[in-house]
């Protein structure tokens, strides 16, 4: 690992390959990326590392369906390092009614209404069935806001769940026919906006010794300088030679903020969501490719630009697309802003490694969130 300040350049190894951080993992909640972006596309996008959502996947197809299917690298025909979510998030975010108990959450599904119970174990059984190479521990998302004596309480359960799910995971591992049977274990940190709260909990779950820990409950609300505060006051705690993980996180700043800071890992929905809406990234900031001046713009959405999309088209054709309603255009606009992505970690590992971060962080940080 080669430290900057507190930026870190370093590789963590899955069974599915090596991942060089800091990285960026591309969403693809139900086993696809929204867009009609497959596979295949994400690795001629850049893409490391997929992500997929435990909760999902465990009401639609279900979790043993996939592990029939020789688990989900096989079921997508993804070959490279994967990260599945515990489902947490979505069980306090979709249910409308849930029970938290000891034993852990009973809930409505979205889906279907249909009662689910989802605990460390079972979350880690799902995650086991899918297969991936990271699996994250089961924990309770809390709203920001939420009154102290709350979030102490919470904090101290997701402690005792994160070691259920260690327990767990190790039996899991260790059966055989398990579809990975070297899935890693994440830890999250809670705490809410908290500093003494967010500091105690990760110090409690860095004592668990697990490969790798995430700061959740963030971007959830509060503000950026708030979330970055939070940062500031946990990764002193953190364990140095862990990867650490900001769940949720961001726009192209919040994602070179949090490297200035010491995160190596970094998911969000943004990119694809925001494409499918026309707002493409460029290094010289956000466009909306929806505006009246891109009709007869024959250039690509950013010159010089590797991605499919600007390889071969131009934004008055991507602009038609949008206007028409055609589903082509949330494939071109997806696998732009992706590839942005996948290529702006790229250039932060370059600056990493070549000593010029901070001039890197000075020139784009800002830079990046402005409208063009």
């Amino acid at each position: 690992m080669k430290i900057a300040g507190r930026a870190r350049r370093g590789q963590f190894q899955t069974a599915h390959g090596l991942v060089q951080t800091p990285v960026f993992m591309n969403v693809g909640t139900a086993g696809a990326i929204k867009g009609a972006v497959d596979a295949f596309d994400l690795r001629e996008l850049g893409c490391q590392v997929e992500l997929s959502n435990t909760y999902h996947l465990h009401v639609r197809p279900g979790d043993a369906i996939v592990r029939q299917m020789g688990g989900l690298h096989r079921f997508m025909r993804w070959d490279g390092p994967m990260l599945t979510d515990s489902g947490g998030f979505q069980v306090f975010s979709l249910a409308s009614l849930r029970k938290i108990k000891e034993e852990g959450v009973t809930f409505h599904s979205h889906v279907d209404g249909r009662m689910i119970f989802m605990g460390p174990e079972e979350s880690m059984r799902i995650q086991s069935n899918l297969g991936s190479d990271i699996a994250m521990a089961f924990d309770e998302c809390i709203e920001n806001p939420s009154p102290y004596d709350y979030v102490y309480d919470s904090i101290e359960r997701t402690t005792r769940w994160l070691a259920r799910c260690k327990a767990e995971l190790a039996r899991l591992n260790a059966l055989p026919g398990t579809v990975n049977p070297q899935q890693l274990l994440f830890g999250i940190n809670q705490g809410g906006t908290y500093d003494d709260l967010r500091v105690k909990h990760m110090q409690q779950i860095a004592a668990l010794d697990l490969p790798g820990y995430a700061i959740g409950g963030l971007a959830v609300g509060e503000s950026t300088e708030t979330m970055y505060h939070i940062l500031d006051v946990v990764l002193p705690h953190a364990p140095e030679d862990k990867p650490r993980y900001l769940m949720g996180v961001g726009t192209p700043s919040n994602i070179i903020e949090g490297v200035a800071r010491g995160i190596d890992f970094f998911d969000c929905v943004m990119p694809t969501r925001n494409a499918r809406h026309g707002h493409l990234y460029t290094w010289d900031g956000v466009l909306n490719i929806n505006n009246a001046k891109y009709q007869t713009d024959e250039r690509p959405i950013e010159e010089g630009c590797g991605c499919p999309t600007c390889r071969r088209f131009s934004r008055a054709y991507v602009r038609h697309l949008m206007k028409s309603g055609e589903m082509l255009s949330q494939r071109l606009t997806v696998m732009h802003n992706l590839w942005f992505y996948n290529h702006l970690m790229e250039r932060i590992r370059e600056a990493l490694e070549n000593d010029t971060f901070d001039a890197f962080r000075e020139r784009y940080s800002e830079r990046l969130s402005k409208r063009i």
